[in-house]
């Protein structure tokens, strides 16, 4: 796990001294070494987080002629394979880690074909200083960041936005169109980013770079849909050969991530992935699995540790509990420098104590992210599939029902009927509307009541992907959508930063390549039929897990927003959302007023708006627009 970052100048001589100072906003990515490889008119560079080959895998890397140079963040975990390959191919490798291999392979290989020989979570960059190219690529599903800036004969990137920016060349100047869709999202949809000129590299993509020419930005990867994504069919398989081959996958997949030269260990939520995840390292590991848990007190039922400790004594791993109170939301600070731009998702808090707690013990750790995008295990998939039935439903017998949600008391609507509401209230609209609408961090009501909405980007793009998949069952077309959307920008951005604020890496065993293309073809009901979800995933690791696990209902890994703004952080939120705030530039006030009253009096309920609204306020006056 490393940060990466480098430029590329049109006039001969991209300067080292410009790149160094991209690296030093980096360190904490990468606190173990640093290095750079000065190839002419490019140069790229690393910060590394030593993971594998402790001794001979510092930056640079190069081929055997010294004329390429590679830089990588994160992992390939087919690399020995690959090195196999070169040394039958006649190449001299001289260290025994897998980011050599990306030198190597750009000999010969395209910017798609080199991407498809690797199966991991990375972003990588090589510069070729004979031809004078620079390649880019982003893992599948975008588990690593990578961003980018191109102007005026100037390339630019970095794995972080920081990284971009402390470049002297380029600008800092607010995206105006990315306030509607934060509102909507609780992030920015990739590729836009806050920053004007500045873009992120969407996930399953390469880009190559010429001195004073265009990036070419290619997709070499996409979600498999079936009856979408040529050669892609629903299998024809049985419950039992399904779980059979689901578990099969997914014990390869944690076997694969536990190649390391330093201590790993687990997140433990009590949930059915984390525990699936711990329950397999128990039978690799010959020694007990370190495993990480944070709660909350217990007023509000957010706190998983009584179901961690149920998993953490049954394998008895060497389990750690930690507890997030309303004082840890003075994190947010730090979440905005970590994040660079403003997030949405207030769950950021427990998971950066979450990874600070388990670096004071490991240096890699492995979660549970992925199995609810693969197995359909969110409420909104059952919602989503149930909205696809609404849409045939005669308009006079779906307003009937809008019109009995409308009549619910106040104190009736918060939470999943709220949603409920938004969802029906959406239905007439399509499916693609009524989905966004559960998912939104701000409803639609009050997105319009603070801010005109001055670009539909977001929303059109997100329609688009949805009618991309015309002709596929619902639940598979929601289950690509989500992948492509709210994991590779919400979830795993989130993971990402936490976790590396800290120099701590994590391993999604969920989001192996020849799981998810599994997960991809089996029957929707295998998933998901009703409310009953993930059944595929349930059954698969049945023997495993107690009944206690299996049976719980799902819960989010969620943040108790609406009693902490209403009693601990009332006078922290006015003071920071009140008269004088920077927000207040880009919203209505007498709508902000409103909605901080309604909140305070318990009229409604406003939580995850008022985060989104005060990461956005800390950002602006971070970056004193």
């Amino acid at each position: 796990m490393c940060g990466i970052c480098g430029a590329v100048e049109a006039r001969p001589g991209a300067t080292v001294d410009a790149v160094a100072g991209q690296l030093l906003t980096q360190r904490h990515r990468g606190p173990d070494a640093e290095g750079w490889f000065d190839g002419g008119r490019g140069v790229i560079a690393q910060n590394r987080l030593a993971i594998i080959d402790l001794v001979t895998g510092d930056p640079p890397i190069l081929n055997e002629d010294g004329t390429i140079g590679a830089v990588l963040n994160g992992e390939i975990y087919n690399f020995r394979e690959l090195r196999d390959d070169l040394r039958h191919a006649g190449h001299t490798l001289h260290s025994s880690g897998d980011t050599e291999v990306l030198a190597h392979f750009a000999e010969s290989l395209s910017a798609r074909e080199l991407a498809r020989r690797l199966d991991g979570m990375f972003a990588f960059a090589t510069w070729d200083r004979r031809r004078e190219t620079l390649t880019l690529g982003r893992d599948r599903t975008g588990k690593k960041p990578l961003y980018y800036y191109c102007s005026d004969g100037i390339f630019v990137f970095a794995s972080e936005l920081k990284g971009v920016l402390a470049h002297p060349s380029v600008p800092r100047e607010l995206n105006q169109r990315a306030l509607p869709a934060y509102l909507t999202f609780g992030y920015v949809p990739t590729p836009e980013t806050f920053f004007e000129g500045i873009y992120s590299l969407p996930a399953g993509h390469v880009l190559t770079y010429e001195p004073g020419g265009q990036p070419l930005v290619e997709r070499y990867w996409s979600v498999p849909v079936p009856g979408v994504t040529a050669g892609v069919d629903t299998l024809d398989i049985t419950m039992r050969e399904a779980a059979a081959e689901v578990r099969r996958l997914l014990a390869e997949s944690v076997r694969r991530r536990l190649v390391a030269d330093v201590p790993l260990g687990a997140f433990l939520s009590g949930g059915i992935d984390s525990s699936a995840v711990v329950a397999i390292m128990s039978g690799l590991m010959a020694e007990p699995v370190k495993t990480f848990t944070i709660g909350f007190d217990d007023r509000d039922g957010f706190d998983e540790r009584p179901y961690a400790k149920i998993v953490a004594e049954r394998f008895g791993t060497e389990h750690y509990e930690q507890v997030a109170s309303p004082e840890a939301v003075e994190l947010v600070e730090r979440l905005v420098h970590h994040h660079d731009q403003p997030f949405g998702d207030s769950s950021a808090v427990p998971t950066f104590l979450l990874n600070e707690a388990a670096r004071r013990q490991v240096t890699v750790a492995l979660s549970g992210d992925g199995g609810d995008e693969l197995f359909a295990g969110y409420e909104r998939f059952a919602a989503g599939v149930l909205a696809s039935k609404l849409i045939a439903v005669p308009t006079g017998l779906r307003r009937g029902g809008r019109t009995l949600l409308g009549m619910l008391p106040p104190e009736a609507v918060h939470g999943r009927m709220g949603r409920a509401q938004r969802f029906a209230a959406a239905a007439d609209r399509g499916m693609p509307d009524a989905y966004l609408e559960w998912i939104s961090y701000v409803p639609e009501l009050w997105r319009r009541r603070l801010i005109n909405p001055s670009s539909e980007w977001a929303r059109d793009d997100y329609r688009a992907r949805w009618e991309a998949t015309q002709g596929a069952k619902p639940l598979d077309r929601l289950l690509g959508l989500n992948l492509e959307t709210y994991l590779v920008d919400d979830l795993l951005v989130k993971m990402d930063r936490t976790s590396m604020a800290h120099g701590l890496e994590v391993r999604s065993p969920f989001l192996d390549t020849a799981l998810i293309e599994f997960a991809a073809r089996l029957p929707p009901a295998s998933k998901a039929r009703g409310l009953s979800l993930k059944r595929v995933l349930k059954r698969a690791v049945a023997d495993l897990l107690p009944a206690a696990i299996l049976d719980r209902p799902k819960r989010g890994f969620g943040v108790p927003l609406d009693r902490w703004f209403r009693e601990d952080l009332e006078r922290y939120t006015a003071a920071m959302l009140g008269g004088g705030a920077r927000v207040r530039n880009h919203v209505n006030d007498e709508a902000l007023d409103t909605m901080l009253a309604e909140h305070r009096s318990g009229a409604s309920n406003h939580g995850h708006s008022l985060w989104t609204l005060l990461t956005l306020e800390l950002f602006l006056r971070r970056q004193d627009w």
